[in-house]
């Protein structure tokens, strides 16, 4: 099952991008473009894992919204161009999980949506592309109903591949972020760990990321 993410951002160029990406990333979104509607937004969707909120919104604004998401015990982001320390410190004290400032990199805003999904434990517990599903909880890997052996490393790496579908990952920054800001092995582990993902079939030609 997807985690739903809710978009409250007035530029509707913003917020397609924004939903373009979550979805490609494996998310599911729903969009509002102003307070009142984020207000019915959290009415109809109570299901929703978490939210992405700009501050200056039409009609009710990004600070005063936080008593709704508060209510319904919904994580926020907030992503906007106020840029000021009294800002995001009177976001991150209403009750923000996180702040992020326009303009900004998709990349770090879905490793950021990420965490706060694990620390409020709302992550999704299933991954799923085409004909494979991961079980993240138990390291399951299933492709065609049928269990596929993965090393902790190729784990590591498809799981993050599933994670950011469609987006294209450096490999300074898989190596950084599967084996970690100290790694110092060699570029053959990483290679190793490519070629054994397609040897078991779970990566093919097209993945859009460059290695």
């Amino acid at each position: 099952m997807k985690n739903k993410i809710l978009v409250i951002e007035d530029d509707r160029a913003i917020s397609e991008l924004l939903c373009m990406n979550l979805e490609a990333a494996g998310y599911e979104t729903v969009a509002a473009y102003d307070g009142e509607e984020a207000q019915r937004l959290l009415l109809w969707h109570e299901d929703a894992d978490m939210a992405v909120v700009d501050i200056m919104l039409p009609g009710k604004d990004g600070f005063a919204l936080m008593e709704d998401f508060r209510t319904t015990g919904l994580p926020v982001i907030y992503l906007t161009a106020k840029d000021d320390v009294a800002s995001k410190v009177k976001g991150l004290k209403l009750g923000a999980e996180d702040y992020m400032v326009k303009p900004f990199e998709m990349l770090e805003l879905l490793v950021r949506i990420e965490k706060v999904l694990e620390r409020t434990g709302r992550a999704r517990k299933v991954l799923t592309i085409r004909n494979i599903m991961v079980d993240v909880q138990s390291h399951q890997v299933l492709k065609d109903g049928i269990s596929v052996n993965l090393k902790p490393m190729e784990y590591d790496l498809f799981v993050l591949l599933l994670q950011n579908k469609n987006i294209a990952l450096g490999r300074e920054e898989l190596l950084k972020r599967v084996w970690g800001e100290d790694y110092l092995g060699e570029c053959d582990t990483f290679a190793g760990g490519k070629k054994s993902a397609h040897s078991v079939g779970l990566l093919n030609n097209n993945q859009s990321v460059n290695w």
